[in-house]
């Protein structure tokens, strides 16, 4: 993402159970928010509430689990060892008694295939999908519940509907297999498999950044830059891991700054500039953080480095504005008397001057 500007807020780039018993409940049911309303007893009928209806596609064969296209996706289907973000809605009956949904949740949490989600139909289901794609699946018992069903929210022997929406997935075989190794295998692995597992942390990273769950978010790219502490002794490795990590220093610079810690962002920041001296988003993330410090002198100077560099960008002239407003007010109140300060600062091509006096 070092394409972007500085200013641009970019990256470099969770569920209740049923109250069953987990000792014999599939973990996906224990995941499931249940509906409000009374509980369905009846096994559900397999004609759908809708006529207009395609044919469904069988996926295994068997008519085990059967599936609807609503909406097509785009790109790969979710691989198996994915972790993916779903919006779905389980259903008895003829799709008309809802028995567990998590719709109402703004950021659904990425979940495990094999781990947070283990009712077999809907991993498969799931496998066949991708990113954007909604689609309408009924699951015999064999593939949802098998003849013991869920007490007392699923009845022995049922049938049950899902209508699911997968809004992303991340694939981490990968980073699956890096963290079952030892430290010593780590360090025999080959630096391109490290980056790719990096950079995967890092994905995961973004996403919860822009699921606003910052202190995740923080947490995965602090992983990531723990997988790269190795140093090489050839100049283009090194090369390749310093620029992984400049990307990790800035995302941990931008989320510190939205969990307000300051000091944190100034950190990454500085960090960033060791290896890029002249990155201007660095530079403004180190400017913003000093001026949320009110250390408004060093704020104006790193704000001022990056104008050079980007003296069109609207983000870093509006923070240049931003302290200029701030500047005079902190001095009048600290010496009163007699101030003029004129800061001049570059919008669309043309030099701006602002000017406070007493």
């Amino acid at each position: 993402m070092m394409a972007g500007t500085a200013g641009e807020e970019e990256l470099e780039v969770s569920w209740q159970d049923l109250g069953l018993d987990p000792a014999s409940t599939p973990t996906w049911a224990l995941t499931l928010t249940p509906a409000p309303g009374p509980t369905p007893a009846s096994t559900p009928s397999l004609s759908l509430a809708s006529e207009s209806l395609q044919p469904l596609q069988d996926l295994t064969g068997d008519g085990g689990v059967r599936k609807e296209r609503l909406c097509p996706g785009t790109g790969q289907p979710v691989p198996p060892s994915a972790s993916v973000a779903v919006k779905y809605s389980g259903y008895l009956g003829n799709w008309n008694k809802l028995f567990c949904s998590n719709g109402n949740s703004k950021y659904p949490r990425l979940m495990k295939l094999g781990k947070d989600i283990t009712l077999c139909g809907l991993e498969i289901g799931l496998l066949s999908m991708t990113k954007g794609e909604a689609a309408l699946f009924i699951l015999t018992p064999k593939y949802a519940y098998g003849q013991r069903g869920c007490p007392p929210s699923i009845p022995p022997n049922t049938t049950v509907l899902f209508k699911v929406e997968v809004l992303d997935f991340i694939d981490s075989e990968e980073c699956d297999a890096f963290f079952e190794l030892t430290y010593e295998q780590r360090d025999r692995l080959p630096l391109e498999k490290v980056l790719k597992v990096a950079a995967t942390e890092r994905e995961f990273g973004n996403y919860f950044f822009y699921k606003q769950c910052f202190k995740i978010a923080k947490d995965r790219y602090k992983r990531a830059l723990s997988i790269l502490g190795r140093s090489s002794s050839s100049k283009a490795e090194q090369s390749q891991i310093n620029a992984s990590k400049l990307l990790l220093f800035l995302n941990l610079s931008l989320t510190y700054l939205k969990l307000e810690r300051a000091d944190r962002a100034l950190k990454y920041g500085q960090l960033a500039l060791e290896m890029d001296p002249r990155n201007a988003k660095a530079l403004f993330r180190c400017g913003q953080a000093c001026l949320y410090m009110r250390e408004y002198s060093k704020s104006r100077d790193f704000l001022a480095r990056a104008q050079c560099i980007q003296p069109f960008n609207r983000d870093i002239n509006n923070e240049l504005k931003k302290l200029a407003r701030t500047v005079p007010a902190v001095q009048l109140l600290a010496h009163g008397g007699d101030l003029s300060i004129t800061y001049r600062f570059l919008e669309k091509g043309q030099e701006h001057c602002l000017t406070w006096r007493d």
